[in-house]
């Protein structure tokens, strides 16, 4: 059982639910679960919200009680997985760790979550592009905001240690990486076969990229010297004999 930390650190059992929170959570659960089930077997475009209420054996306006349309019921699937994500990415930065590490250890995360349904991991991905009005898209917005925020602050963690250096400011870098990993995350989910381990891989490089930067250093090999020209043998001083 889940509940609120009290001093301490220490976690507090949460109060019972009365009947009525009870009905109002199983409501709010089946709903989830229908407009699920629906989105994967028809598509999202093709399911509709009737669909979805019929399916979860509630009235159209209760779905409308948690959702302001389609899309906004689509955040709201994935919006409790994320918020986990975000709080276990939370907890798996490390204050001695380099920066690439604590990021893919953020990441990590975000990774395990859209590999668990790729159907509607690709459809997210795809309306999130789209904000609407809406309380689960903003809540959605909230909790994209949170992420950029947990590496901005991993960021500024590097630099007050001494393990990197930039010229702009920890939210800027931070959201730099975040579209990163953003562009990444689209194309592993995009090509079918998610392997955890092999996504991973190559955000890693592609951060290392920008962690590393692409300014010379005395490794940087040097560039090909184009082949010096040879100077033309110079006119002979004494005219030539007739």
């Amino acid at each position: 059982m889940t509940g609120k930390r009290g001093r301490g650190g220490i976690k507090q059992a949460a109060a019972p639910l009365g009947q009525r929170a009870r009905n109002k959570r199983d409501k709010l659960n089946r709903i989830k679960n229908a407009a699920r089930k629906l989105f994967v077997s028809k598509g999202f475009d093709d399911a509709t919200l009737r669909e979805i209420a019929a399916r979860a054996g509630v009235g159209l306006g209760t779905v409308f009680l948690y959702a302001a349309n389609k899309r906004d019921l689509l955040f709201l699937i994935a919006n409790e997985g994320l918020e986990e994500a975000i709080a276990a990415g939370q907890a798996a930065v490390q204050p001695d760790a380099p920066l690439l590490d604590n990021l893919l250890a953020v990441f990590r995360h975000q990774y395990a979550f859209f590999a668990r349904q790729p159907i509607l991991s690709r459809l997210v991905l795809r309306e999130m592009t789209f904000y609407e009005s809406g309380a689960q898209a903003r809540a959605f917005q909230a909790t994209r905001d949170a992420l950029i925020a947990l590496i901005g602050s991993t960021v500024a963690q590097a630099m007050q240690q001494g393990r990197i250096a930039a010229a702009e400011t920890p939210q800027l870098v931070g959201w730099t990486i975040f579209c990163i990993f953003q562009v990444e995350l689209r194309r592993w989910v995009a090509d079918g076969d998610l392997d955890l381990r092999q996504g991973l891989n190559r955000l890693r490089r592609t951060l290392n990229v920008c962690i590393t930067g692409l300014s010379p250093t005395r490794r940087s090999p040097s560039p090909r010297a184009r082949p010096e020209r040879r100077p033309r043998a110079a006119a002979s001083a004494t005219p030539r004999a007739r």
